[in-house]
């Protein structure tokens, strides 16, 4: 059994004109939501062995947040091609992970991980900033992954319904 968790880098500050979009840091809001998602992995119970993370800017943040929120120990691996990547590039970086590692947290961008979290899912899910999902796979090894593969729906969290 695997668990991919799925999620969308938090809400990004878009108020410096002229700003490269890789560099584009978090927004107040999104640095409140990544450590919000960082508590409720600890408080599910859902803590990674790995976090594969886009390397743009807002992406890096938000995973050194989430595991400050959490406060999880856990290693972040950059992964440069996940920066607006398609599902076949987050596929094709999973299948390389260690069979020992039995959940991953993947950080990136969309379109590609809410197209990725439809191919594996078959449900029409939505990915506002810092949306998280949780998706099951009954495999023995990340090599077993691939587009074609339909994995469970555990939950699927959006900030905004974690707000008090």
């Amino acid at each position: 059994m695997k668990t991919l968790l799925l999620l969308r880098h938090a809400k990004s500050d878009w108020s410096q004109e002229g700003q490269p979009d890789w560099e584009r840091p978090l927004n107040r809001r999104g640095r409140r939501d990544a450590p919000r998602m960082g508590q409720l992995l600890f408080a599910e119970q859902l803590i990674p062995d790995l976090i594969l993370s886009s390397t743009a800017q807002r992406a890096r943040e938000t995973a050194h947040k989430v595991v400050a929120g959490g406060e999880l120990d856990v290693h972040i691996q950059e992964v440069a091609d996940f920066y607006l990547a398609p599902p076949a590039t987050y596929i094709e970086v999973l299948q390389q992970q260690n069979r020992a590692v039995a959940c991953i947290l993947v950080i990136g961008h969309n379109p590609g991980i809410e197209s990725l979290s439809r191919r594996l899912t078959r449900q029409p899910l939505s990915f506002p900033t810092a949306t998280l999902a949780q998706i099951e796979f009954d495999i023995d090894d990340w090599d077993d992954l691939s587009l074609n593969s339909q994995g469970a729906l555990r939950n699927i969290w959006h900030p905004r319904e974690l707000r008090a």
